[in-house]
């Protein structure tokens, strides 16, 4: 639906976005070359092609980029309730209903991609590992630097994230999906440090639609969303359920997923929402083949050596929002609960030990918002949780390997602790407009972290019955101790209208993460105390955006500086020894050309350095860049929307090479993927849609990694795959 312009002067307050239309049978027993010529020239054919065909099709498409596009969109992940997009200085994307429909994602990867500065590397399954602003982080707390939420609420305890917690959210069913680009706003803290990713679920009320979907090798799933409205009271309920036959010899994955929503008018001013969701993960997990350039060999890079592997996988959240409003206050409550399970094969571990883990969590979040009388809009708040985590890690079967390796990694339990943690915050945020055209935002949050440690076994660097290993035990178990953190992030935004079409504005801010309760109790060799400070990390960035009546555009220059980053070094200790620099240039650009044709795409610059002086494989890594940081990638999609109901889509996604070792002696030379995209409304209730993904077949990997042991390892990115479904609308 189109909304009325704005006085233009407002209106054309550009934003840093990229706006997007829109069974287990094995367990353990026991508890630098890029071939771009290449793909452009591809691409312009297609679309000269496209261009030519279709340039005489009949006019009946909306924009899809512009101004009125643009004012559609709202957010809450910049400060937890909802406001237009056009309206914020944040390096805030989103990518919106229409779109995530089209993609139809059986991995969040292919919907987040698309957006500015965003890298999620797909490993096996539903698992992954995310980049924003950042290089692609590996190790116990590199799920740290990012924030992973739904509908404003963590999916996870600050203190014991996982790289693959976005599995954790129900984004197959979600009305958009917000980044936060760099450090989150003060109405957030630990862990968002290069980035924020809120999935936002649809608002209850009447909806009654189910979708059926067949894909490759006899993979299934279906969707459902069921809606009612009764006077005051509005509720939904989300469905999905897919069941995937991996790609990989003995892999695949069973996922269900259910939320409940409601809202509630109560009058007065009073409106009480919230819901319920509930998620299971069974995969057989494959594990990396390895050999260089492996992948491109059509037979190996099916094959599984990891075929004992798997993950399971329990999320179960329920919050309630209770907001009020008056002359001079807004309010906003919201106490939540979570419970998260997972058990896995660390199967890239030697001895192939297994981790048992959950935690249970009380939260609540609170904020007020007023309008003083000089126009400036105030906000105040406070975030509590206290979480109750207990970690297991058992090895079932004896080690296998080197006479070393043997000798040192014992069979049985090699951790088994619980950690009481609290997060107690209180942050302000302060924002006003000036007659001369400058608008200001202050904000600063202040936030303590409590971890209070109890082991479960024998103190120290032995077996789980108190007996040295030969040559060391491997797992050392640190003795009870309680830990703090109190970090301050302050804030400061300011934007400035350059003429109609064009903003700018520039952003400093600080972001930081309390480091994780693993990088402080799961301690290896020699070490018995890891003695960390929190990761910090200082933002400077400039924005100039602008939109016209069919094309919007946002430019952002950004560098960040990291500090104390958490390292593990070849002694195995875990300690705050890295120093980094982020730095890096993101585009992005949507043009309705015609009536029903129309463009939109990112391109990510970036710069990724180890700041001081490691000794990793012998040298000095300094100034070096950092391993799986690719100095460009992006996205390219040409929509085409001949009729109403009907979408034709070509994708262009661009990976650059990258280093896969911080020596910078081993790397993977990129590669680049056209991915076909249609759906066809049959009927007011029925309409058909089909994805055809690497659609010229290209053999690449969806992850390179390098290690001293195997040397260069994969994850396989399928060939060429179709995916057709059915939607039937039945209200």
């Amino acid at each position: 639906m189109s909304v009325s312009r704005r006085n233009q002067q407002d209106c054309l307050k550009a934003l840093p976005v990229c706006f997007s239309g829109q069974k287990i049978n094995n367990r353990a027993n026991g508890p630098h070359k890029r071939r771009e010529v290449k793909m452009i020239r591809k691409l312009l054919a297609s679309s000269i092609a496209a261009v030519t065909t279709l340039g005489a099709m009949p006019v009946v498409a909306q924009s899809t980029a512009g101004i009125e596009a643009i004012e559609e969109i709202e957010v809450i992940s910049r400060s937890r309730r909802s406001e237009g997009l056009a309206d914020l200085n944040a390096a805030v994307s989103v990518i919106g209903a229409e779109e995530l429909s089209r993609v139809a994602q059986m991995h969040y990867q292919q919907a987040l991609n698309r957006l500015p500065g965003v890298n999620i590397h797909r490993n096996n399954g539903q698992e992954s590992l995310a980049a924003i602003r950042s290089p692609v982080f590996t190790g116990a707390g590199a799920c740290g630097a990012f924030l992973i939420a739904e509908n404003g609420i963590p999916v996870r305890s600050h203190g014991f994230c996982n790289v693959n917690e976005m599995f954790d959210t129900h984004s197959e069913s979600a009305d958009r999906i917000e980044v936060v680009r760099g450090p989150g706003s003060a109405f957030w803290g630990s862990n968002a440090v290069h980035g924020l990713i809120n999935v936002v679920l649809p608002e209850p009320g009447e909806a009654s639609s189910l979708r059926l979907e067949k894909g490759p090798r006899g993979t299934y799933r279906g969707n459902a969303r069921l809606g009612s409205e009764n006077g005051n009271f509005k509720q939904m309920f989300l469905i999905n359920g897919v069941n995937e036959k991996g790609y990989q010899e003995e892999s695949g994955f069973d996922q269900q997923k259910l939320s409940w929503l409601y809202s509630y008018d109560a009058g007065g001013g009073t409106e009480i929402d919230g819901g319920l969701t509930l998620i299971n993960l069974n995969q057989e997990t494959a594990g990396y083949i390895v050999g260089t350039d492996v992948y491109k060999d059509g037979d190996l890079r099916k094959r599984n050596p990891n075929p004992e592997a798997y993950r399971d996988s329990k999320n179960h959240r329920v919050w309630t929002t209770i907001s009020h409003q008056n002359e001079n206050w807004e309010f906003a409550f919201t106490p939540y609960w979570r419970e998260v399970n997972m058990n896995f094969i660390q199967h890239f571990l030697p001895g192939q030990p297994v981790e048992d883990f959950q935690h249970t969590t009380l939260g609540f979040q609170g904020a007020g918002y007023r309008t003083l009388d000089n126009g400036a809009v105030l906000a105040i708040g406070m975030d509590l949780e206290d979480t109750s985590a207990q970690l297991l890690q058992y090895q079932p079967n004896l080690t296998q390997g080197s006479f070393f390796l043997r000798n040192s990694i014992p069979q049985g339990r090699h951790y088994d602790f619980e950690v009481e943690a609290r997060q107690l915050a209180a942050f302000i945020n302060y924002e006003q407009s000036f007659a001369s055209g400058w608008e200001l935002s202050l904000g600063l949050r202040l936030e303590n972290v409590d971890y209070d440690y109890d082991n479960l076994m024998i103190d120290g660097r032995t077996n789980e019955f108190g007996v040295p290993c030969r040559f060391g035990c491997r797992y050392n178990r640190p003795s009870d101790r309680a830990d703090s953190f109190t970090n301050l992030s302050p804030k400061l935004g300011l934007s400035y209208t350059l003429s109609n079409y064009a903003n700018l504005q520039l952003r400093v801010q600080r972001g930081f993460r309390a480091p994780q309760a693993t990088e402080l109790y799961r301690l290896q060799n020699a070490q018995t105390v890891a003695d960390l400070e929190s990761v910090e990390l200082d933002s400077y960035e400039i924005a100039v955006t602008g939109a016209g009546l069919n094309w919007d555009y946002s430019v952002s220059l950004y560098r960040m500086n990291k500090d104390n980053g958490i390292i593990t070094n070849s002694s195995r200790e875990n300690l705050n020894g890295s120093n980094t620099q982020h730095q890096g240039l993101e585009v992005s650009y949507g043009h309705t050309l015609t009536d029903t044709l129309s463009i939109r795409g990112v391109a990510n610059f970036g710069k990724h350095t180890y700041e001081n002086s490691i000794i990793s494989g012998g040298v000095d890594i300094k100034s070096n860049d950092i391993d799986t940081s690719p100095n460009l990638f992006g996205n390219l999609r040409l929509i085409w929307q001949p009729l109403a109901g009907t979408t034709l889509e070509l994708e262009w996604a661009n990976m650059g090479e990258y280093y896969t070792n911080p020596e910078n002696t081993a790397e993977y030379e990129g590669h680049d993927l056209l991915n076909l995209r249609g759906q066809y409304r049959f009927s007011e209730d029925v309409t058909v849609s089909l994805n055809v993904l690497n659609l010229t077949n290209e053999l690449y990997a969806e992850r390179a990694d390098w290690t001293t042991f195997t040397g260069d390892r994969y994850f396989p990115g399928q060939e060429a795959r179709a995916f057709l479904s059915v939607q039937w609308d039945f209200l």
